[in-house]
């Protein structure tokens, strides 16, 4: 089990209460299709991702990118037990979609990114700490089911 600092707890809460699901999602996801071509190969049924501005572009990139985020406000709302929050998607990308689970954190990079972007300076070395720490539990759990 994964300890939390308080100052972690309060942190991660705060990031996920400013964030703007519907603008961070499709941003983060977007930049992940772009920087990482090779993870397009997951979402051939979401059309046109032959160059990055029909990726940004793409509402069906925006709308999953959305969704993760609320995905990852379950893990934010259930700390305490990310892995066991996390069970069934685990077992979701592991067996039935096939998704390399590298990916998870590729993709957890390029949130960090857009997140310190719309932050600027206040996104402190100790906020980013914290974020990439839940964020390395959340790939992990995501991943339990690969090991």
């Amino acid at each position: 089990m994964v300890e939390w600092s308080d100052f972690e707890r309060a942190t991660i809460m705060d990031i996920f209460a400013k964030m703007d699901y519907e603008v961070v999602g499709p941003k983060a996801l977007s930049r992940c299709l772009v920087v990482y071509p090779w993870t397009q190969r997951y979402f051939g049924n979401f059309g046109n991702l032959y160059n990055a501005a029909a990726i940004i572009a793409n509402p069906l990139v925006a709308k999953h990118g959305t969704t993760i985020l609320h995905g990852m406000d379950r893990a934010m709302k259930n700390m305490d037990n990310i892995k066991e929050t996390y069970a069934e998607l685990s077992v979701l990308h592991s067996e039935k979609l096939h998704v390399d689970p590298d990916n998870f954190k590729l993709l957890s990079d390029c949130l960090t990114i857009v997140v310190a972007a719309q932050w600027g300076k206040d996104f402190t070395g100790e906020m980013q700490a914290a974020f990439q720490k839940f964020l390395a539990v959340v790939v992990s759990s995501l991943g339990r089911q690969y090991h």
